[in-house]
């Protein structure tokens, strides 16, 4: 693979639509980030912070199923759904895997979709400096449809209708995009934009509550321009399974310390359990509270972000 993974495009927050028949909306999935490489011969699947996970998702690897392309790179999302949302805790159970054959299993157990977005480079040309309009015309002739578990994004130009839909079926928002806006490579400009009706962080772990033994909440923080961890509430809710907090008890002795973590002083100290701040967490919440803690906290999904990059 002749290929060097790129850091893509992203949106910037905004909490207004924009005007102008130059945008278009998409809905924003609740998934991972994948663009996949293919020079003709091999194919890797790479995420948005430059990590492999070619291994993690083997219905990806025949890109000749569902791309015409002799060499392409497509920006997507894979996504796993739950009772017919996007889940990320569900999708998180298959990125995260590192046994082959768990990955074999997953397969049938968690399925993925690949819900394809853009296009950074076709048949031996790089396209980002055409227009998205450009773009969006190119995968609609390179990626075959229908296919079972990889779809083109649908973009929809009256955007107030999309915004009403995503946010009564509590999707975690929508994504704005400008037509004419080339593909910056690593940016992040007002071209592209995301509306979000779910606050979310990625947290770090710095100490846990337990009942009867098991863990039964986590401590979170997140770092600031000094490098401390300061607390920012705590969570004991959410998508974690029986087993998941099995799990953690069993991870949180093996991390367990005598000092606490955080520089300032969380809530229910007296019978916390330090432990090291080196497991991360997805958290949706409401929203912040004045003394600086999170509302409504509800855990996701343990992750695979490095603790360092969980700053305010």
């Amino acid at each position: 693979m002749n290929y060097t993974p790129v850091i893509p495009f992203e949106p910037i927050s905004t909490s207004q639509l924009p005007s102008g028949n130059e945008w278009i909306a998409q809905i924003k999935w609740d998934g991972v980030r994948i663009l996949t490489y293919f020079d003709g011969q091999s194919v890797r699947l790479i995420n948005r912070r430059l990590n492999e996970r070619t291994r993690q998702y083997p219905e990806l690897q025949d890109i000749g199923t569902y791309c015409s392309a002799d060499s392409v790179i497509l920006d997507g999302e894979i996504i796993a759904l739950e009772e017919g949302s996007p889940s990320f805790h569900k999708v998180m159970k298959r990125d995260s895997l590192k046994n082959d054959q768990k990955v074999l299993y997953a397969v049938n157990a968690v399925p993925v979709h690949y819900m394809v977005f853009d296009v950074l480079y076709c048949n031996g040309e790089w396209v980002t400096n055409q227009s998205l309009r450009e773009r969006q015309q190119l995968l609609d002739t390179i990626i075959r449809q229908p296919h079972p578990i990889v779809q083109v994004v649908p973009s929809y130009t009256d955007l107030q209708p999309l915004d009403t839909v995503a946010k009564e079926h509590q999707l975690e928002g929508i994504v704005l995009k400008n037509l004419d806006s080339t593909y910056v490579i690593n940016g992040k400009d007002k071209r592209w934009m995301k509306k979000k009706y779910i606050q979310d962080l990625i947290a770090v772990v710095g100490g846990v509550t337990r009942r009867a033994g098991t863990v039964n909440a986590l401590l979170l923080g997140l770092y600031d321009d000094q490098q401390r961890l300061i607390y920012i509430g705590h969570a004991g809710t959410g998508k974690l399974t029986v087993q998941d907090w099995k799990k953690i008890t069993g991870q949180a002795e093996e991390l367990r310390i005598e000092e606490r973590p955080f520089a300032n002083i969380p809530e229910r100290s007296k019978e916390a359990v330090w432990i090291q701040p080196l497991l991360t967490v997805k958290i949706h919440f409401m929203e912040w509270t004045p003394n600086g803690t999170l509302r409504q906290p509800s855990i996701q999904s343990f992750t695979q972000i490095p603790p360092e990059d969980c700053y305010f």
